[in-house]
């Protein structure tokens, strides 16, 4: 099957989008490629495409564990056979999913960058086939990008168990020294290159200096039509904004890491559907969704970096029709985010404190824990150990950056079973204990065999109308089958969790290098910085703009971001004033009519050509008009 039937089978598109082609041809050739492509470009395609062409499986490497789960969900719509390994998985689970990649039929394996330095993953590639590592968010392995992951330096150790497999780095935005260190760190050989231009000719962008924000967002909203996203920085603000705009007849929900999994997956999908129209939200929302018809995304804060403000901006005008980015924002606020960032970098001291904290609010000894997930609320945790909350939260970012732990906010884990015993082993259980007999027949009834053999996604609602008792019911009967190794059962989980990424360490010998820290801070301010300029600039077009700031050639101006307008309106402005003095020059001389020398002379400090092109306008309109003499008269016939 060519690539092309593949695209129309599983995608349903008769062509590729441009440069779409060149790089899944790139790696069926098994050449390493690093694939530069803004936010809804279709980067997912050039992996997706040429593995099912292949033989063997895709190890897809990518950070978060939402749009892993999303990506996987996907593929299986399509019929691709694809699985993740993330944190909170069961090891029997973790097993199973390696077996399916050696022995079935999986395609698709993706995981997250510390797992692949596990034991267990390390040996089971060993036995697999296959055919590319893919490693999406590919800017995260450099210190020079704007969200580093520690973790993502080992994928180039990995890749040595797999030598000969081709590697494609895929990112949406990365600025000259992001892609080169992207290069060096994952060691690829002789990389093609692809850049997809930066520039978005169908998306204006504007950066308005406004106190009235609500009045501004309004009167946006309402002269853009069609659905849109608002950014804010705060949970609380995301609330507050979407029932000031319900108020104002806008229809609008709002959207952060704080909701219940139920809640966020209500709102998205009210929102894709368009039965919501504007979604106000924090930077948690918007990563994996692919919804083409954005028609205005308006950010109500300043980002913290130009790479976050292009990704999220870029959500807007993903069909190619005429869309909006507009940035509100105050003297105020760009300060603000200053003093924030210089926040974000707490000292040493605060570092091994909150570390301890979370040692003993976990309870893990020294040298364990690695890989262990934890619940985890960030308010109960700093009540608990005294910690003021916001220095609390800046310090376990840091933490993270550091590669020491990762805490998921927008976590959940449904409901899963498998039976450990085969099927003699559970009919001699359900001999000796008739009282699980009736209930374990349900459980191979309501869901098949496939329990002996891989992990399956549970209802207890479901069970308990099936089996006629309550919910709370159904969930002791499984735990004591749990308790007596007949089944794994893992209880549905939604709350935030906090994993170890290391084994634990004494905090007060905590190695974090401070060096490094120092010129991450200093990295980030400069990063600040740039959206600043780039927030406050009165005339250079915002394209441009982006382009220079990412290492693109910048190309001719936009023509419809803010900047570029005002200069066209002041352009128009200029020209009906030399217009009607032209008028009044030849009016002076209507008998004999003004010659073209004598107008150039006299509209010497005007530009020749575009006193030409004026001159050309008021003849094409008739509003002047050669006499017999070849001179340039009033009209007035």
């Amino acid at each position: 099957m060519t690539t092309r039937q593949i695209l129309q089978q599983f995608w349903g598109y008769t062509n590729f989008r441009p440069m779409q082609e060149d790089v899944v041809n790139t790696v069926l050739d098994r050449q390493d490629s690093l694939v530069l492509m803004p936010t809804g470009g279709g980067k997912s395609i050039c992996f997706q495409v040429p593995t099912l062409a292949m033989k063997g499986v895709c190890i897809v490497v990518t950070p978060l564990i939402a749009l892993m789960k999303d990506q996987v969900e996907q593929l299986r719509k399509r019929g691709i056979p694809a699985a993740a390994i993330y944190s909170g998985m069961h090891y029997r689970e973790i097993d199973t999913t390696l077996d399916n990649c050696i022995y079935g039929n999986t395609k698709f394996l993706y995981v997250s960058p510390e797992r692949l330095r596990t034991e267990i993953v390390i040996e089971r590639v060993k036995q697999m086939t296959v055919c590319l590592l893919a490693v999406d968010e590919a800017h995260c392995i450099s210190a020079w990008g704007y969200d580093f992951r520690p973790p993502y330096l080992q994928i180039a150790e990995f890749r040595e168990l797999i030598p000969d497999t081709p590697i494609i780095a895929l990112t949406a935005s990365a600025t000259p020294d992001v892609q080169k260190d992207i290069v060096e760190k994952l060691a690829l050989k002789d990389p093609a290159i692809f850049r997809q231009t930066f520039a978005r000719p169908n998306l204006s962008y504007s950066a308005v200096l406004e106190e009235n924000k609500d009045a501004r967002l309004l009167r946006a909203l309402q002269n853009v039509p069609g659905c849109g996203i608002v950014y804010v920085r705060s949970r609380r603000q995301t609330q507050k904004v979407a029932q000031w705009l319900n108020r104002q007849d806008i229809s609008a929900d709002f959207y952060h890491a704080g909701l219940t999994t139920q809640q966020r997956a209500e709102k998205q999908d009210a929102w894709i559907q368009n039965q919501t129209r504007v979604m106000v939200a924090t930077n948690a929302f918007g990563m994996g969704i692919d919804k083409p018809d954005v028609r205005i995304v308006i950010h109500l804060d300043v980002p913290d970096s130009l790479e976050a403000y292009y990704q999220e901006a870029g959500r807007a005008g993903r069909d190619g029709q005429k869309a909006y980015a507009l940035m509100l924002y105050t003297p105020d606020d760009l300060e603000s985010l200053r003093f924030r960032t210089e926040q974000l970098y707490q000292p040493l001291e605060m570092l091994r404190r909150v570390y301890q904290a979370l040692a003993n609010y976990t309870a893990v000894p020294v040298g364990g824990g690695e890989f262990a997930s934890y619940d985890f609320d960030l308010g109960a945790f700093s009540a608990t150990f005294s910690l003021p909350p916001q220095e609390t939260h800046y310090a376990l970012k840091q933490l993270q950056l550091e590669g020491f732990i990762q805490l998921n906010e927008n976590y959940f884990h449904p409901s899963r079973l498998t039976i450990v015993l085969d099927n003699r082993q559970l009919y001699e259980f359900q001999v000796l204990h008739s009282r699980f007999d009736s209930f374990l027949k349900l459980l191979l009834r309501v869901y098949g065999g496939e329990l002996f053999t891989d992990f399956i996604t549970i209802s207890e609602s479901t069970l308990a109308r099936s089996f006629m008792i309550n919910q709370s019911e159904i969930e002791q009967l499984l735990t004591q089958l749990h308790e007596r190794n007949v089944v794994i059962y893992e209880k549905q989980k939604d709350k935030p969790q906090l994993t170890f990424l290391t084994p634990r360490f004494d905090a007060p010998s905590l190695p974090v290098n401070i060096q490094e820290l120092n010129r991450r801070k200093e990295l980030a301010m400069r990063k600040v910085q740039a959206a600043i300029l780039y927030t406050e600039h009165q005339t250079q077009c915002r394209t441009r703009l982006l382009q220079a700031y990412f290492g693109e050639k910048p190309g001719d101006a936009c023509g419809i971001c803010d900047n570029c307008l005002k200069k066209k309106k002041s352009a128009e402005t200029a020209t009906a004033a030399v217009r009607e003095q032209v008028r009044d020059y030849v009016a002076l001389a209507n008998g004999p009519g003004v010659s073209p020398k004598q107008l150039a002379h006299h509209f010497a400090q005007t530009d020749a050509d575009s006193l030409a092109q004026i001159v050309k306008l008021m003849l094409a309109e008739e509003e002047i008009r050669y006499n017999k003499n070849g001179n340039l008269t009033l009209n007035l016939g």
